[in-house]
């Protein structure tokens, strides 16, 4: 279930696209064609607009939907007959795009909020499939086990020697979900000394491996182009999003492949593991302009980690490093919102996901998001 905060700024938006004259007579009277939102919701959003904890976001939400409805990009001023909430509903299939809101059953909108998340996948699905489709792992696989068999045995030996072989099984598949809680008590927030350079080591062969089974799979310039869109959720409609990054709104349409096709052509797409705290596949692409040969770049990472604490199943969390802004293929709604990027000086050089939020915002805070979408 959604929670507050998601509801807040998902219905909202909603409502401020709507047409209505202020948020105060949305919430007292909701607009007939809002779809999919229930009296429970609309009366817990009531409550929580008399907290001031949520007017910031109540008042970007409702501003973010506004600035839609006027829009020539969106409604152009014009009441819409339905606004449907996906809310709780989860899609019957793979879903490529992140779609909150349905207006008017064409427009789809995307409401993302202090947020760098563009995936949440499989480590199968991303580096094998490359986001083609999502298939549901089989129950006890675990992808370090599958990559570094060895690194990961060797690393399970060592914690099972840190905290007593009586107190786990002699492998980690007969781990139990008791076990698992023995390990993340005993190690909650970092791992001991004693266990810090054996994670060290398998974190980086994890990324190595994920890292060359990737390229593996992006082997020609047409998969690597389509890689690069799956990536930025590109698909075959376009759709809006509507939100905020650290310190500005964030109101863009996304355009589709053909779109992106006609506007830039792909010069290169590269992966490669580094080192961190857990294992980190970095991505970077180079991108022309087509009307002048502007390069740009379009950086992310990907963290390959435990999605449920320490020896669960894992997850490949994608994350953009690079604002949404400067992104080739997404567009401000409004013309004046559309900011260019800092110039590429030196192809070996990427920007540095710092210094490109540092350029956007006007300050040296780094975005904090880190809900998905």
């Amino acid at each position: 279930m959604p929670g507050l905060l998601t509801e807040i700024t998902e219905v909202a938006t909603a409502l401020g696209a709507s047409g209505a004259p202020d948020l105060d007579t949305a919430l007292e009277r909701p607009p007939s064609g809002l779809v999919n939102v229930a009296g429970s919701v609309i009366e817990a959003l009531r409550q929580a607009h008399l907290d001031t904890a949520f007017q910031k976001d109540f008042a970007g939400a409702w501003e973010n939907g506004r600035a839609f409805f006027e829009s020539d990009d969106g409604l152009r001023g014009r009441v819409p007959l339905t606004i449907e909430w996906k809310g709780p509903h989860r899609a019957p299939g793979y879903d490529n795009l992140p779609v909150d809101l349905r207006i008017d059953h064409v427009y789809l909108v995307s409401c993302k909020y202090q947020s760098r998340i563009l995936a949440n996948s499989s480590p199968a699905n991303l580096f094998h499939r490359r986001l083609v489709e999502r298939t549901v792992e089989s129950v006890g696989s675990s992808w370090y086990e599958t990559v570094v068999p060895d690194h990961y045995s060797a690393f399970y030996s060592a914690v099972r020697n840190e905290l007593g072989e009586t107190q786990l099984p002699e492998e980690p598949r007969e781990l139990t979900d008791a076990h698992k809680h023995v390990i993340r008590e005993s190690c909650s927030r970092a791992w001991p000394e004693a266990l810090r350079e054996p994670w060290n080591e398998l974190s980086f062969a994890i990324a190595k491996e994920s890292a060359r089974r990737w390229n593996l799979n992006i082997d020609t310039p047409a998969r690597r182009e389509e890689m690069l869109w799956r990536l930025l959720r590109l698909g075959p409609a376009p759709y809006f999003v509507l939100g905020a990054s650290a310190n500005e709104p964030m109101r863009l349409r996304i355009g589709t492949p053909w779109d992106w096709k006609q506007h830039f052509t792909l010069e290169d797409f590269t992966v490669e593991a580094i080192p961190g705290g857990q294992p980190i596949v970095a991505w970077s692409s180079l991108v022309s302009q087509r009307s002048d040969g502007r390069l740009r770049k379009v950086e992310g990472h990907v963290e390959v980690r435990w999605a449920h604490g320490r020896f669960s199943t894992v997850e490949a969390k994608v994350y953009l490093d690079t604002p949404h802004a400067f992104v080739p293929g997404y567009f401000a709604i409004d013309p004046k919102d559309q900011v260019e990027p800092p110039p590429v000086i030196d192809d070996d050089e990427p920007y540095g996901q710092l210094a490109l939020w540092s350029f956007l915002d006007g300050d040296d805070e780094t975005d904090p998001g880190s809900q998905p979408y």
